[in-house]
């Protein structure tokens, strides 16, 4: 990536997690980063928007539903924290994306290799459930971060909500989108699934259950299910 790439990327970095743009979700993420949870009293929590994170040169992005409120809401990086990040780096270590098993910290030395994580809304949110205007206010920052990142080719949405916004993201380019992506998104709109598969000529959208514990917990998604997202990815780049 250019110098003026890696700089816009900082930008918008800087632009996410100074956002105030949603009461209801500025509120939500300060009430949890003072109340803190038992565990982790002794920290001190993020409370902010999340940026997205990873390798600049990326060929591929993963898109979550937005941070977790005791997990990246409290270390600042995507799916750093919690159960669900445990998961997505052991497995994206395993495909040799990530350069160690564990995430616990901004400052814990894991760095990606042609990969960038990301989220649809970057505030987290009550019951996990963005609510629209909170999701349109968002819309921006996924679209300029896609835009930003020219070399990917393959985006893997973790979750039908994920799902739903990276398509929508891609039929157009609204105000506030810096650049049109390209994209051609079939309507009606491809359903999501685990493993389901569309080319959007310049990308292809691949979709995997999200690695919750709701998820994980009931056997819904396993382990070896979430490393062959990685390997349809790499067959699909």
């Amino acid at each position: 990536m250019t110098a003026a790439g890696r700089s816009a990327l900082t930008a918008l970095e800087s632009e996410v997690t100074a956002c105030r743009l949603c009461p209801r979700l500025v509120a939500w993420r300060e009430h949890i980063a003072a109340t803190k949870r038992a565990a982790y009293a002794d920290q001190t929590y993020w409370g902010r928007p999340v940026p997205g994170f990873g390798d600049p040169d990326a060929w591929l992005l993963v898109v979550g539903l937005a941070p977790g409120a005791h997990g990246s809401n409290r270390t600042g990086r995507m799916f750093t924290g919690d159960g669900s990040g445990q998961w997505l780096y052991r497995s994206l270590h395993r495909a040799g994306f990530a350069s160690q098993a564990v995430a616990t910290a901004r400052d814990d030395g894991l760095t990606l290799t042609g990969a960038w994580i990301t989220a649809a809304v970057r505030c987290a949110p009550p019951a996990n459930k963005p609510a629209p205007d909170e999701w349109a206010a968002c819309r921006p920052f996924l679209a300029r971060e896609l835009a930003l990142l020219p070399h990917v080719r393959v985006v893997v949405a973790l979750g039908g909500f994920a799902w739903q916004k990276v398509l929508d993201v891609g039929r157009d380019s609204r105000p506030g989108v810096e650049a049109s992506l390209g994209w051609t998104v079939p309507r009606p709109a491809p359903a999501f699934g685990h493993g389901a598969d569309v080319d959007l000529c310049a990308v292809r959208l691949i979709g995997c259950y999200h690695p919750s514990q709701q998820n994980t917990f009931t056997g819904r998604l396993t382990e070896g299910m979430l490393d062959e997202v990685w390997e349809l990815a790499k067959r699909a780049s």
